[in-house]
């Protein structure tokens, strides 16, 4: 979240995050199944069966990023963004890998959205269809439980975003770490903005969006990245 505040810095972190993160599918369809309810079972099938279908995407779009850096290391990932890209009209545009390569942050951007089940990917939980999915027989504190762990997967979603694209705590006259806040809150506001203005797609499109178009675009902009890099020399 800025220099020197963070908790650990492995040489690994990009992986160990996607790691930890993919543990969310085993939760809901738990909590699908333990419901004991056909609607809630078939919620918690349709959320696995999106997170394996965009998951794979986000990671190669992201492996697009460790092949700039030549490193795992989310530090290391936010120092080579700190570097000056182009100067326009006195103005200077930082490295960050969004302006570097915007087609591999849209596509991170719409994987994410599908992993942490906004529009137009909320259909796990599809209230007009399986009556709330996954969530259907859970209300009070487990209710909360479960929408308290949906949101933290949103800023935790946020947070990679900002790290691997809109370059960490970088930032003019504010600290770091406020920066880094604002940023996660401005991938916050895109996905409830994409829940109240983009309609929902059926469970076979969103399949069929994920393995047949994401995944093809995200393994052509990896290769793209390694064949500029060759013969850019970068």
């Amino acid at each position: 979240m800025g220099n020197g505040i963070q908790l650990a810095d492995p040489e690994t972190g990009l992986v160990f995050v996607f790691a930890v993160a993919s543990i969310a599918s085993l939760g809901l369809l738990m909590g699908g199944y333990a419901s004991n309810n056909k609607y809630s079972l078939l919620g918690g099938l349709r959320a696995v069966a999106q997170n394996i279908a965009y998951e794979v995407p986000l990671v190669v779009t992201a492996a697009s990023v460790v092949l700039f850096t030549g490193s795992l290391q989310m530090s290391e990932i936010v120092a080579v963004q700190t570097a000056e890209l182009v100067t326009v009209a006195g103005i200077r545009i930082p490295a960050w890998f969004a302006f570097v390569n915007p087609f591999a942050f849209v596509l991170f951007m719409i994987a994410n959205l599908a992993e942490v089940g906004r529009n137009p990917f909320d259909t796990p939980e599809a209230p007009t269809e399986i009556i709330g999915g996954y969530q259907t027989e859970y209300s009070s504190v487990y209710f909360v439980l479960f929408y308290l762990g949906e949101f933290v997967h949103i800023f935790l979603g946020g947070a990679i975003i900002a790290t691997l694209f809109l370059g960490g705590p970088a930032g003019p006259f504010l600290p770091g770490f406020v920066w880094f806040t604002i940023k996660i809150w401005a991938v916050f506001l895109f996905t409830q903005w994409c829940r109240s203005a983009v309609p929902r797609v059926r469970i076979d499109q969103i399949i069929e969006i994920g393995w047949k178009g994401l995944l093809v675009l995200s393994f052509a902009n990896l290769v793209l990245t390694a064949v500029i890099l060759g013969v850019f020399g970068l």
